[in-house]
């Protein structure tokens, strides 16, 4: 079993930040792409940002130069790290991973079950 479980929402004013942490338990051999997806009410999911397992990162044009994630291999966690926010980057945060969870390369994919960030103008 694994599991992905985030911390760190909450309500924040526009221009404020917010550290979001998300980590993963269980049978864990490697984890390979992290990744921070967002949904508003009445939107789509959308990809926030990714982190390979050697720190490759990517973001959406949305947030570039706002937000930065970060991994600990060690720890075996993701954070996102939210500056400047604005009351369009309100929605439910989650955390998704692709988990090497055997020697024989079985893997996981899943999601936590997610964080709320609202930011007030």
């Amino acid at each position: 079993q694994v599991q992905l479980v985030e911390s760190g929402g909450g309500l924040v004013q526009f221009g404020g930040s917010l550290r979001l942490s998300c980590a993963a338990s269980g049978r864990i051999v490697s984890i390979n792409t992290m990744d921070w997806y967002r949904q508003a009410p009445g939107k789509q999911r959308e990809l926030v940002a990714s982190i390979t397992s050697d720190g490759m990162t990517d973001y959406a044009d949305s947030v570039k130069g706002r937000f930065t994630i970060s991994r600990s291999n060690a720890k075996n966690t993701v954070d996102l790290q939210m500056n400047n926010l604005k009351p369009e980057d309100t929605a439910v945060y989650m955390c998704n991973a692709l988990i090497t969870t055997a020697s024989d390369g079985t893997t996981w994919w899943g999601w936590g079950p997610g964080t709320q960030v609202t930011v007030s103008s």
